[in-house]
């Protein structure tokens, strides 16, 4: 499939209500789960995408549309997040995070972006050129990316506890 961004719209409107779906009153068991020590937990996943809505997708879409590619994207910390996220609930972070994603999907309409500005060039500092088009295809698969590591992450919670049923559950492969 090509980028549309009605279509690309469709996941990042979303992702909101699916992380709230999945962890609003979750106890901390399952918002601390990580398949390894280093690996994000789902806590950990909602502090990334917050910061990268501030950070990250609608500032990095402005530098294309006002610089194209004569000025480099600031390089994203995925870990910038640990140290403000904790203590907080979990249900602080996720509507903080609705918040955040709604004036991002705002702006984004603001700022009228038609399917001809999608070759428009950007220098990302470690991939060098990339266009506008991938940016915002990368922004909707991340969201993707993430629900389905949260998603993962818990279901191994109880790889042990299904039994031979693991062998049918392509999750805990």
């Amino acid at each position: 499939m090509q980028l549309q961004m009605c279509h690309a719209i469709e996941v990042l409107e979303q992702t909101p209500g699916v992380l709230d779906a999945l962890l609003r009153g979750k106890s901390a068991a399952w918002l601390n789960a990580r398949k390894t020590p280093e690996s994000f937990s789902a806590i950990d996943v909602v502090g990334h995408l917050i910061h990268a809505e501030k950070t990250d997708w609608i500032p990095r879409v402005r530098i294309i549309l006002n610089h194209r590619d004569t000025q480099a994207f600031e390089p994203f910390d995925r870990f910038a997040f640990r140290d403000w996220i904790d203590g907080k609930p979990v249900g602080a972070l996720l509507d903080e995070f609705a918040g955040l994603r709604k004036q991002g999907l705002q702006d984004l309409h603001d700022l009228g972006i038609g399917d001809d500005q999608f070759e428009l060039p950007g220098r990302h500092p470690e991939f060098g050129r990339v266009t506008l088009g991938e940016l915002l295809a990368t922004w909707a698969v991340h969201d993707l990316s993430h629900i389905t590591q949260i998603a993962t992450t818990m279901a191994c919670e109880y790889r042990d506890a299904v039994g031979p049923w693991k062998t049918f559950i392509s999750i805990l492969k």
